[in-house]
């Protein structure tokens, strides 16, 4: 039986807060029920809204997904950029610096919460919905792999590392980076601060083979 829902359960709030809380509820609800078994009266329980609250606010479901990809999407790019502004630009140690560089990548935009979600969505309705899950590759990964790809064109040009393809260095790096953590996130590990120093050492050493400038 579907939750009786009352007008707004929590203390009044602006526009801006009900419409955070009902974007964080909705997420929580499609990742643990999927899109076909979440609904309207779950997610504004979750949210602590009424049902017209989220209606009015978006007119449908599907409407509120698009917009749960779309904001998570936007939180996801400001962590990533906040963290390429601390590329090690001018080393001093370079597999050290590039090392310290994917932890901070791996803890702030991998294994967050925001991270999570967006996984569990795309693997549960990215066939679903292949053009919203277009939109987000093209405005969220895309935008980061191009920053990074900048990034270490400068660090080729300098003489540290030895790239023909900046683009294809920088989808390596990100790859290299997470392949050892992605399949104990998708069955809900917890990853220890140990477990990012190791994933990050080893796919820092393996991209340093590929890319270390030879004397």
């Amino acid at each position: 039986m579907p939750p009786v829902i009352a007008p707004d359960t929590l203390p009044p709030r602006g526009h801006a807060a009900k419409r955070h809380s009902m974007i964080e509820a909705a997420a929580t609800v499609f990742c643990r029920e999927g899109f076909a078994g979440a609904n309207i009266d779950l997610i504004a329980a979750e949210a602590g809204v009424s049902r017209q609250t989220v209606y009015n606010h978006h007119r449908d479901k599907e409407s509120l997904l698009v917009a749960v990809v779309r904001e998570i999407t936007e939180r996801c790019n400001a962590r990533a950029f906040s963290v390429l502004a601390t590329f090690p630009d001018h080393p001093q140690d370079l597999q050290a610096d590039l090392t310290a560089f994917a932890i901070r990548l791996n803890r702030n935009c991998l294994c967050d919460r925001d991270g999570r979600f967006l996984r569990r969505l795309l693997q549960n309705e990215g066939e679903r919905y292949p053009e919203l899950f277009s939109d987000w590759r093209e405005n969220g990964p895309a935008r980061v792999w191009d920053a990074l790809a900048a990034r270490f064109a400068r660090l080729a040009h300098a003489g540290w590392l030895e790239i023909d393809d900046p683009d294809a260095a920088a989808r390596q790096f990100l790859a290299l980076t997470s392949s050892d953590l992605q399949l104990p996130l998708i069955f809900g590990d917890r990853l220890s601060e140990d477990d990012l120093e190791q994933a990050s050492a080893r796919a820092v050493r393996m991209f340093l083979r590929a890319y270390a400038r030879r004397n």
